[in-house]
C-alpha cells in the first residue's frame, strides 16, 4: 500500500478539487456564519502550509495548519481543511496527515494544536479525541455557535 504526503499549494487542480468536496459536504449542513473553511484563495493568502495525502498515487485527502501567535507570546497552529475522501476512510491517512501537521507545527517550535469542527463531523470529531485533542471554548477569532466545537492538543 503506497502513502505519499506532501506539501502542495491548495490552487492545485488536486488540492481544489478536494477543497471543493469538502464546501459541498458541509454546505448542507451548516449556514454560511457557521463555515469557517478558509477558500483557496485565503489559505494562499494566510500562508497555511497545505498537504495532499495520496493513496496508491491518487489524491485521497487533505489538510493544512495555520500559525498564530497570540497576545501573551503563546504561539498554536490551527488544523484547518482536513478532509479524507469517503472511498478511502478506514485506511489511516487522516491520522497520517494529523502526524505531519503535528510534525510542522513542531519544526515551528510550536507545542499547541487547535481547531474548529462541526457538530455534524462525528467522525472527525472522534477522530480528533482519539487523537489526544480536547475540548476547549471558542479561541482566536472564533466565537460561540451551536454548531461548531473547538479543540487543542498540547504537544510533547
Amino acid at each position: 500500500m503506497s502513502i505519499t504526503i506532501q506539501p502542495e499549494r491548495p490552487d492545485t487542480a488536486d488540492a481544489a478539487l478536494l477543497i471543493q468536496e469538502l464546501d459541498a459536504l458541509l454546505t448542507p449542513n451548516y449556514p454560511d456564519e457557521s463555515r469557517h473553511g478558509y477558500s483557496i484563495e485565503k489559505l494562499l493568502r494566510q500562508d497555511v502550509y497545505f498537504y495532499v495525502v495520496r493513496h496508491e498515487g491518487r489524491a485521497a485527502g487533505c489538510g493544512g495548519i495555520q500559525f498564530f501567535e497570540e497576545s501573551h507570546g503563546l504561539a498554536f497552529g490551527e488544523v484547518k481543511r482536513m478532509y479524507v475522501r469517503p472511498d478511502f476512510r478506514g485506511l489511516g491517512l487522516a491520522r497520517r496527515v494529523l502526524m505531519q501537521l503535528e510534525e510542522a507545527a513542531s519544526a515551528q517550535g510550536v507545542k499547541i494544536l487547535r481547531l474548529e469542527t462541526g457538530i455534524h463531523q462525528q467522525e472527525a470529531v472522534r477522530l480528533y479525541e482519539r487523537w489526544g485533542f480536547r475540548r476547549i471554548g471558542p479561541f482566536g477569532e472564533y466565537h460561540e455557535d451551536p454548531l461548531s466545537l473547538f479543540f487543542e492538543k498540547h504537544l510533547g
